[in-house]
């Protein structure tokens, strides 16, 4: 097993050479195995363990035993205790979903802490056959059934492509000793009735049923890479990026046979559930949105956008006192006193400086904001209806910043300036701000 370990890692993760490499050992079969074949490696490694105190004595026993091996071996180790069932109440998540998000916390910060490179972790074909009958059973798509990646991000999985049997008979021929966990044998768990129950009759039924699942997953993958990069250029055809947001052109959405799919592929990553509202909004009228955790997607007119949901309150002010020159939050403004007017753009405006008073506030637009357009000669006029002739979106509505002036608008800024503070033949000092 080691040569065809070696030649793996050769060939597959030819990058890790003269990297500073985290192994996760638990103390159990698996990751003392992954030790072993690393230690015949010319890498430098560290170890990680982690003891989740969910097994009382035994978890403690996992953690000396880890320890105990890589004093003796001369390896760094590194161990930390977590309190996982008080962490899984807190936050109302199972066990093993809190077990998972501390481990890979730590870990994480371990890597920036320490200035390793990557983490090693010691998932094997059993663990992918195992892990894609649970996704199956819940209901996925290619993501789910393409199995437990080799690479993901900083974590590396080297020992997918060997059996458990391969790994047992390893350790059997080189007298690893390893710690066996007590909850691998109750079918309390999913993944242990599949396991102990499904996972033999399958191989009962044929005997290399491993091999035809790792073969089945590599077309699974390929047929992925390619829905990927089909994706991608439907994509630049649909999508167009606009800061933050993005949007899509639901006219090109339409023409193509299976637009849903797309929008899934689009959109599962920013964490979405509710698709048929996604998909209704389509067709849906103009101003409707579904939300996710952290963004929204807006059906406005022919396009629907994706952006981000503000963390500013529309309550929140900010004032800008005089003789500030750059003010860079919670946006980019340019103030400076200037002899000439050139007016380009939208961006900016001059306003005769003897007529504000300091300091200026910059808010976000109230629904019963008036104020009195340029060029208007006086007439008032609700920014509301602004926005309504201007064919804002919601989005664009809500990112829209007012500056003003003892609570006169001075500037809907980037649409329009206020009537009131206009250059004059009177004026003597003009002050030029600018949106960058």
């Amino acid at each position: 097993m080691f040569s065809k370990f070696q030649d793996h890692i050769i060939s597959r993760f030819p990058f890790l050479e003269d990297k500073k490499l985290f192994l996760a050992v638990s103390g159990g079969l698996d990751s003392m195995v992954l030790l072993h074949l690393f230690q015949q490696l010319p890498s430098e490694i560290a170890v990680l363990h982690c003891n989740f105190q969910l097994r009382g004595l035994e978890s403690f026993g996992d953690q000396e035993f880890v320890q105990n091996y890589c004093n003796q071996n001369n390896i760094p180790v590194f161990t930390t205790q977590f309190d996982t069932k008080a962490f899984a109440e807190d936050y109302k998540l199972s066990t093993q979903v809190a077990a998972r998000e501390l481990r890979y916390s730590w870990f994480y910060e371990l890597l920036e802490e320490k200035n390793f490179d990557f983490i090693l972790t010691a998932h094997h074909a059993d663990d992918n056959l195992e892990t894609f009958i649970i996704n199956l059973t819940r209901g996925t798509g290619l993501d789910g059934l393409t199995g437990i990646p080799e690479e993901n991000d900083r974590i590396i999985r080297p020992l997918l492509p060997f059996s458990r049997e391969e790994i047992l008979k390893y350790a059997k021929e080189n007298a690893i000793e390893w710690r066996e966990d007590s909850s691998n044998a109750s079918n309390k768990y999913l993944r242990n009735k599949i396991r102990h129950d499904l996972i033999p009759i399958l191989k009962e039924i044929n005997p290399n049923f491993l091999d035809a699942f790792q073969k089945t997953q590599s077309y699974l993958q390929e047929s992925k890479e390619m829905v990927e990069d089909a994706s991608i250029m439907i994509y630049q055809q649909v999508a167009k990026e606009d800061g933050e947001d993005i949007h899509f052109d639901l006219k090109q959405l339409k023409k193509l046979p299976n637009y849903k799919s797309y929008l899934y592929q689009w959109l599962n990553e920013f964490g979405f559930s509710a698709w048929n509202d996604i998909y209704d909004l389509v067709e849906g009228q103009s101003g409707k949105q579904v939300l996710s955790a952290e963004f929204r997607l807006l059906k406005n007119r022919e396009t629907l956008i994706l952006s981000p949901i503000s963390e500013i309150s529309e309550k929140e002010e900010f004032e800008i006192h005089e003789n500030v020159t750059d003010v860079n939050f919670p946006l980019n403004l340019k103030f400076c006193q200037v002899n000439d007017i050139i007016v380009d753009s939208n961006k900016v405006i001059f306003v005769d400086a003897e007529k504000i008073r300091f300091p200026l506030v910059l808010r976000k637009w109230n629904e019963g904001d008036v104020f009195h357009p340029f060029g208007m000669q006086g007439k008032s006029k609700k920014v509301s209806k602004l926005f309504k002739d201007e064919k804002l979106s919601l989005i664009e509505k809500e990112k829209t910043w007012i500056l003003c002036s003892e609570n006169q608008i001075v500037w809907v800024v980037g649409i329009r300036q206020d009537e009131r503070f206009k250059i004059e033949n009177t004026t003597n000092k003009i002050l030029k701000i600018e949106l960058q």
